[in-house]
Order: C-alpha cells, then sequence, then structure tokens
C-alpha cells in the first residue's frame, strides 16, 4: 500500500484502496467528457445577426472636420438620433480614405440623457453627459472614459460607396430599449 506522501509525489497519481482517482485522472477524465459534448457543436456555431435597413445619411465631401451632423436611424423617433462626426483619427468602425468618420447614438447609456452636440471631433470624445459627466472614447467604438455609464455608445455602423455613406447596423443597444429593430410605439 503506497503511503499519502507518495501519491502526492507520483506522476502517475495515485488511486486508493477503494477506487478513489487522483486529482489530475478526475480533471483529465472531466476535460475529455466536456470535450466530447461540445464538438459535435463546434461545426454549427452560428453569429446571431440582426438585420437593419441600410440607409443613406450623408456624403464624405459634405462632412466638415469637427461638426457632427445628425440624423435619425433605424427609425424616425427623438430616441434614434444619432450624430455623423468626421475625426481628427482613424476609430474603430470609422469609414473613409482615413478610416476617422464615425456615428453613434446621442443617448448617455446611463440614464439616457441626451449628449445632443455635445460631439468633439478634435478630442475624439462624446460628452460630458450633463447628468453624471460621463465621457465616451470615440475611436474605440464609444467606451465610457469616465463617468457613471457601465456601457458604451451604441455605434452606429457604416459603409461607403463612392462619396456615400450609409447606416447598415448598429453595435449595442440604444438607451431605454432591449430590440433597436422594433421601432416605439
Amino acid at each position: 500500500m503506497k503511503k499519502q506522501t507518495d501519491c502526492e509525489t507520483s506522476s502517475e497519481g495515485c488511486s486508493g484502496e477503494l477506487g478513489q482517482l487522483s486529482r489530475r485522472h478526475f480533471l483529465f477524465g472531466s476535460g475529455a467528457a466536456l470535450l466530447t459534448l461540445t464538438l459535435p457543436t463546434l461545426g454549427e456555431a452560428q453569429v446571431l445577426r440582426s438585420e437593419y435597413p441600410r440607409q443613406k445619411i450623408g456624403n464624405l465631401s459634405q462632412l466638415i472636420f469637427n461638426q457632427p451632423l445628425k440624423f435619425r436611424y433605424p427609425w424616425d423617433h427623438v430616441n434614434a438620433e444619432n450624430y455623423l462626426i468626421r475625426l481628427s483619427e482613424p476609430a474603430g468602425g470609422g469609414v473613409g480614405p482615413e478610416n476617422n468618420v464615425v456615428a453613434f447614438n446621442s443617448l448617455c447609456t446611463h440614464q439616457g440623457a441626451r449628449l445632443d452636440e455635445n460631439f468633439d471631433g478634435k478630442a475624439c470624445i462624446a460628452g460630458p453627459c450633463y447628468l453624471h459627466w460621463t465621457t465616451f472614447d470615440l475611436t474605440r467604438h464609444g467606451m465610457v472614459i469616465s463617468g457613471h455609464a457601465t456601457v458604451g455608445l451604441p455605434q452606429i455602423l457604416l459603409e461607403t460607396e463612392g462619396d456615400e455613406i450609409y447606416a447598415v447596423g448598429i453595435q449595442g443597444l440604444i438607451f431605454g430599449y432591449s430590440n433597436n429593430r422594433q421601432a416605439p410605439v
């Protein structure tokens, strides 16, 4: 019979007299079982994707640096007000020759206060929100820089076709909604 100290130093692990598994054998067996259960579904993984309308929202040639252009998407509603802006540097999700044209929803994700035209293309930020001073980084998909918000601004996904700019989707939820595709009443 092996002593406890022999089991701890053995590279093979130990089984007690009553058929107890070593920690190594247990982890190996449970890992193999988990792999067996998940392998058949790996080939079937699908990305959930919502379909949004494709809507022309502006032209690259008409955008003036640091002057936000207001538009509504995906519905014609006050909560769907967004801003298209040309930034001073390239941005995540940016379009145009310099990848510096982006668009974001105008509602703060903390309590839904309006950011209105508080989009700064030179500093590449949105905010601060007038309620709790949250600011958002427009070069990093609208992530929170400071303040009470815990979720970044919803970014409007853009495509260009020649000089024309199209909104084609939304990354993130508009404040107060559980589905960006369902128009408010």
